[in-house]
């Protein structure tokens, strides 16, 4: 078990901290929050709220449909969080309009020593606080849900798996879709026939060399014809090296 000072940690500020670790407390995720190996700490927006209401949010300026949420109030919550911090985190805001986020930028987040992450609600939070706070923008991808919660509990899901202890086998992870530029080959298991389909006899023949060349060739085979964006990329870095 890493040391305490080392324990990758993630804060999350929203107006549902009850919606925490949700998903997260089970499988793997879940015996490892319970073993020690990350940590998570929920705030609740709401409670810096400084009128009597509670209120976090504000019509737009300008006018326009929905409420946005109120820099101070949000303000106050990422201060407090940062006045406690041993170590400098990534503070990141779940947004449509954020950078997609990638494998890659997972994995930078995993070496790290955690993030705080801002679930948004409405119509988003104020430009001002992004502005003075030194916010990175994250997305999901090109679509809308109700808030940031779920796609908090996504990007922690992706980090916390890669963390030394929770996932069963290392080695798995080095197979994965996106683990080295390419989307995973096809996958296959008992029985060797089912419903008229064998398993490849490349995979039964116990050749590792033509097993991993069989994969290797499927597994491009596979980005070329879904995903010709990851294909280009993945053509261009390897002949770079």
């Amino acid at each position: 078990m890493p040391e305490a000072a080392n324990i990758w940690s993630a804060t999350v500020l929203s107006l549902f901290p009850e919606m925490f670790p949700g998903p997260l407390g089970f499988s793997l995720a879940g015996k490892a929050l319970e073993m020690g190996l990350w940590r998570l700490e929920t705030v609740d927006i709401r409670s810096f709220a400084r009128d009597k209401h509670r209120s976090v949010d504000a019509p737009p300026a300008g006018g326009g449909p929905g409420m946005v949420l109120r820099p101070d109030v949000l303000a106050a919550a990422v201060d407090d969080v940062r006045g406690r911090e041993a170590r400098p985190r990534p503070l990141i805001y779940l947004s449509p309009r954020g950078a997609p986020l990638g494998q890659r930028r997972v994995q930078t987040l995993r070496d790290g020593p955690g993030v705080v992450l801002i679930c948004g609600r409405f119509e988003g939070v104020d430009e001002r606080l992004l502005a003075t706070r030194e916010i990175e923008e994250v997305s999901l991808g090109d679509f809308i849900l109700s808030g940031g919660e779920i796609a908090a509990l996504a990007l922690m899901d992706a980090v916390v798996r890669l963390l030394p202890g929770v996932a069963g086998s290392p080695l798995s992870l080095q197979e994965e879709s996106f683990s080295k530029g390419l989307l995973e080959y096809p996958q296959y298991t008992k029985p060797a026939d089912w419903e008229g389909m064998a398993v490849p006899p490349v995979l039964l023949s116990g050749n590792h060399a033509e097993i991993r060349r069989w994969r290797k060739a499927q597994a491009e085979e596979i980005t070329r014809r879904v995903r010709p964006d990851l294909w280009r990329r993945y053509v261009v870095e390897d002949q770079g090296e």
